[in-house]
């Protein structure tokens, strides 16, 4: 007999539900879901209803910890940590030997030509939890394209070790129910405040959290959770500028042909789908905090929810620069702050000098000339027409082939 079974009053063994974190006692529940798994999770419970139900005696038997700890492993999972409680849950599956073929082809039809790289992505989740990974986006104003089964599918591989919030619980203060996880996904997504933004932005890469519970003081834990991120909103579900490199957004197509029994069949494959991520060869090395470079995971449907969500005074000087560019053929223009100014109040685009500069220093990452120089300003005519006339300035210079990767919508050719 070990210290989790205890001999019943029937003279049989019984595995102890309860454990003793310092002083307070908890049980191990198993709650009851509706696609017929359990969730499991500790309730704290009281020592004179434990001495109620099972007599005295039974107390000595509980395993005592010093404290809470979680520490993720899906190959060497333990328990106990020097006298600390894990509460990372140990997989129920385990890995063996089998077919893959719907696994696989609903991986080729979510990732496409990032096929390899998505493999490289649950092979990390899998085998390397503590990897920081990009923020996976899966959008699509389609339905039946898959991206719920990919989030239900994930959940039945990392069970409660996964979990599912919704914008408002993101948003919470509180957040105990998730802050140990090693998944967390948000269905329906759309992050209209920038405080969220931001949340998430900085939890992606960081390593310790504030865990909050109601009516308990805040304490830093470990942090080794990955968001996964669906919308039906394409292009404005998140704002985020062109040098974020913590999205990997994924547009996905519709499904065909709709089979009702396709989760089943991926769920029956867990097992033939862990032994293919455990002996699988990783297609991609360790280049960056969250593995992939920018380039490797960059999309369409990334510089798309970029390009919405750059302002309308950022879109009406780039094509202001990009019209005089064109008129005189240009690769680069030469310009000062005033300038644009002064060509903005000839449109229906009003702003001020503090604005322009915030965009050409901070958004853009342009630097003036230390010194004032002679340069070709631009002037825009109240008939449209654009003109260039000597000036001297402390001026910025911008290249077409900015304009042509940031703004691509401007572009005609």
């Amino acid at each position: 007999m070990n210290k989790y079974t205890v001999i019943n009053q029937f003279n049989k063994m019984e595995i102890i539900p309860y454990i003793r974190v310092g002083t307070a006692y908890f049980k191990l529940v198993k709650a009851p879901t509706i696609s017929g798994h359990t969730n499991e999770f500790l309730v704290s419970w009281n020592i004179h209803t434990i001495r109620d139900d099972h007599g005295k005696d039974y107390l000595s038997e509980i395993p005592k910890y010093d404290g809470f700890t979680c520490i993720p492993n899906h190959f060497n999972f333990r328990k106990e940590y020097l006298k600390f409680y894990n509460t990372y849950h140990e997989l129920s599956n385990s890995p063996k030997e089998g077919s893959v073929e719907n696994s696989l082809k609903f991986l080729q039809h979510i990732f496409r030509e990032h096929y390899e790289l998505g493999l490289d992505y649950l092979q990390l989740l899998y085998t390397k939890p503590i990897q920081t990974l990009p923020i996976l986006c899966l959008v699509s104003r389609k339905r039946s394209t898959g991206k719920s089964t990919f989030l239900k599918w994930i959940k039945e591989i990392f069970e409660n070790n996964a979990t599912f919030l919704t914008n408002d619980s993101f948003g919470s203060q509180f957040n105990a129910d998730w802050a140990n996880k090693l998944l967390i996904a948000v269905d329906e997504v759309l992050f209209n405040k920038e405080e969220l933004t931001e949340r998430i932005k900085y939890l992606s890469t960081a390593n310790v959290n504030k865990l909050e519970a109601k009516g308990k003081d805040k304490r830093e834990v470990e942090f080794f959770g990955k968001f996964i991120l669906c919308s039906n909103n394409e292009d404005s579900f998140i704002k985020i500028d062109a040098r974020e490199t913590r999205f990997w957004v994924r547009k996905i197509p519709e499904i065909q042909e709709e089979n009702t029994s396709f989760l089943l069949d991926l769920i029956s494959e867990i097992p033939a789908f862990m032994h293919f991520l455990k002996t699988r060869k990783l297609s991609s090395k360790n280049k960056t905090r969250m593995w992939f470079t920018a380039e490797q995971i960059k999309t369409k449907a990334l510089i798309r929810l970029v390009q919405n969500n750059k302002n309308r005074v950022e879109k009406e000087i780039a094509s202001i620069f990009l019209s005089t560019m064109e008129k005189f053929e240009l690769d680069q223009l030469d310009f000062c702050p005033v300038d644009v100014l002064a060509a903005l109040n000839r449109t229906r685009v009003k702003t001020d000098l503090t604005h322009i500069r915030r965009i050409l220093k901070t958004e853009w990452k342009l630097k003036s000339q230390s010194n004032s120089l002679k340069y070709q300003k631009l002037v825009l005519l109240t008939d449209g027409d654009i003109v260039q006339t000597d000036a001297i300035g402390r001026y910025f210079t911008i290249s077409k082939d900015f304009i042509a990767s940031n703004f691509d919508e401007l572009m005609t050719d």
